[in-house]
């Protein structure tokens, strides 16, 4: 919402001169502010962590999916990130690629690129097409004694390029994730936050049919300030509670991130900035449009409020 943005240093201030202690301490912020959150988000979502980063939140998210499901396996997608912790490492090709390697638990499937990908725009059924290798990744996987835990996945992969993946991508995957007994968890950290426009999540833009089981976010949500959170169902935190290892975390949730959680939510609903993210995201992606016409090293255009990737090319044949 922009740096130093008055509201929000107002926010931290006035809660920082009340009370900021760990989470031990019982505060009134930490359900508001949960409350608050769960009004943008499917109803069957409806359990919050609060954590410190992105990163925090991700590895989270991997151990509810292990605890609820039983199985370790997770599939990601190529070129993806996830985070800086070992667990997180090792599920994201695009790091562990120029480290150890991948790890026999992780399986990696094709991006879903419609312009660079393997089944492009001229695809008859690109959706299909990009799911069933999900499903092959599965079968594969059983045949060797594998279980999938995960699929794992940022709603819009940003490192892996700008990506938009077709729609109706995410509820094939989620059937055939499902069926194999994991769960679908849908990484927001860098797109959250009303950042593509039309939605709040982009993982909406799949269509209103489509709810992930597990949510993961950072980055935005504290517009600059140490803060994360997990969003899941009822049945995958109980499953995660009975194990009688309580999920703690010492400042995840403390009042001054929740407070400042409060006025980030304040700011953008006050100054319209999910319309704000659509009306400027359409020009630039209109002059950039405007630019690929008249310039060959540009491939592609592509993008959602402000969301947005340039492919720049050598050969448009190839």
């Amino acid at each position: 919402v922009g740096h130093c943005h008055p509201d929000i240093v107002k926010a931290a201030h006035e809660q920082n001169q009340l009370l900021n202690t760990n989470s031990r301490y019982l505060h009134d912020n930490l359900v508001d502010y949960a409350e608050r959150l769960s009004k943008t988000l499917p109803e069957k979502l409806c359990i919050f962590y609060f954590l410190n980063s992105g990163s925090e939140a991700n590895d989270l998210a991997l151990r509810l999916a292990r605890q609820y499901t039983k199985h370790e396996d997770v599939i990601v997608l190529d070129h993806a990130y996830h985070g800086h912790l070992t667990s997180l490492i090792d599920i994201s090709p695009y790091k562990f690629r120029n480290l150890e390697g991948q790890k026999e638990w992780v399986h990696v499937a094709p991006v879903p690129d419609t312009y660079r990908g393997l089944y492009r725009e001229d695809h008859e059924d690109s959706v299909t097409a990009y799911a069933d290798e999900v499903k092959n990744i599965i079968e594969h996987a059983h045949k060797r004694g594998r279980k999938i835990a995960a699929f794992f996945v940022e709603s819009l992969p940003s490192v892996g390029g700008q990506i938009i993946p077709p729609a109706g991508y995410f509820q094939k995957v989620a059937e055939h994730v499902h069926k194999a007994g994991g769960v679908f968890i849908a990484d927001e950290i860098q797109v959250g936050f009303g950042r593509v426009g039309k939605h709040f999540w982009a993982f909406q833009l799949q269509g209103e049919d489509f709810i992930p089981d597990i949510v993961t976010m950072g980055k935005p949500i504290g517009n600059g300030h140490p803060l994360a959170c997990v969003a899941t169902t009822k049945e995958i935190a109980d499953a995660f509670a009975a194990t009688g290892v309580e999920y703690f975390n010492t400042f995840g949730g403390n009042p001054v991130s929740c407070a400042i959680g409060l006025a980030v939510l304040d700011v953008i609903e006050k100054e319209h900035l999910q319309a704000h993210a659509t009306e400027v995201g359409n020009f630039l992606m209109k002059i950039l449009k405007e630019q690929q016409v008249k310039h060959p090293l540009i491939g592609d255009v592509r993008g959602c409020g402000l969301f947005i990737g340039v492919d720049l090319i050598k050969d448009q044949a190839e």
